[in-house]
Parts: C-alpha cells; sequence; structure tokens
C-alpha cells in the first residue's frame, strides 16, 4: 500500500510545514539534508528515523522513489538533523524486510499495516 501521492501532497504542503519545525529535535524524527541530484539545491526533509547499532534506520513511507531517497543514495549519505545535533552519515543503503526488523516492535505494526516494506539504512561516521 505504501502512502498514496495524494498522501504525500498533503503532507507536503500540511504536515511537513508543522514537522520541520520539530523534526531536528523531536523523538523518533530527523531532518533529512540533502542535495537536489540534478539542481544542486539543499533541500530538508522531515522524516521517522530509528538508531541502530552502527547508525539510522527510516522508513520509507512513500516507497524508495521518493526524490529525496534518490537524492541521498546518489549521493552516499547525507546530513541528520537528529536531536539538535548534525550527524554525517554515509553508506546509504536500500533494505526491502517484510519482517522490519530493523524498527522497535510497535512500529513494526503500524508499518505492517501501511505495507511499508522498504528502508533506508545509513551508518554514522
Amino acid at each position: 500500500m505504501v502512502l498514496s501521492k495524494r498522501v504525500a501532497r498533503f503532507n507536503r504542503v500540511a504536515t511537513n510545514q508543522v514537522l520541520k519545525h520539530v523534526a531536528g529535535w523531536a523523538p523518533g524524527f530527523a531532518m533529512v539534508v540533502h542535495k537536489g541530484r540534478k539542481s544542486g539545491r539543499e533541500f530538508r526533509t522531515p522524516v521517522n528515523v530509528f538508531r541502530t547499532k552502527d547508525g539510522f534506520v527510516v522508513a520509507l513511507t512513500y516507497g524508495p522513489g521518493a526524490d529525496w531517497v534518490k537524492n541521498v543514495l546518489a549521493a552516499g549519505g547525507c546530513t541528520l538533523v537528529f536531536r539538535r545535533k548534525n550527524i554525517t552519515v554515509h553508506g546509504a543503503e536500500l533494505v526491502h524486510d517484510e519482517s522490519r526488523q530493523a524498527v522497535p516492535v510497535p512500529i513494526r505494526q503500524v508499518l505492517g499495516l501501511l505495507e511499508v516494506n522498504d528502508f533506508l539504512l545509513l551508518k554514522r561516521e
């Protein structure tokens, strides 16, 4: 199912305008700072993020085809604003995992209902 383009548009116009003010410090959120593949412009995208033993995992609720995901993959990494700190991450890797093992158990259940099975793994430097 992954969230629809209609929901993505709404989130870009409404939800993200609120999240951009809290994503850099609120628990479970981060701001992905990335450069456009073609424009070279800097973009900031709020995401749900979870720590792993060597970095972070982001659930791709809009799928692996989202522009910000393509930008991070093309660059091999990005900066995460996580709990008010800028963290450089690298080794961006797409992972398809229907068991959703990299995220906490309660989140697995929610992502299962949304049929989210794709994740972006990011390693800390």
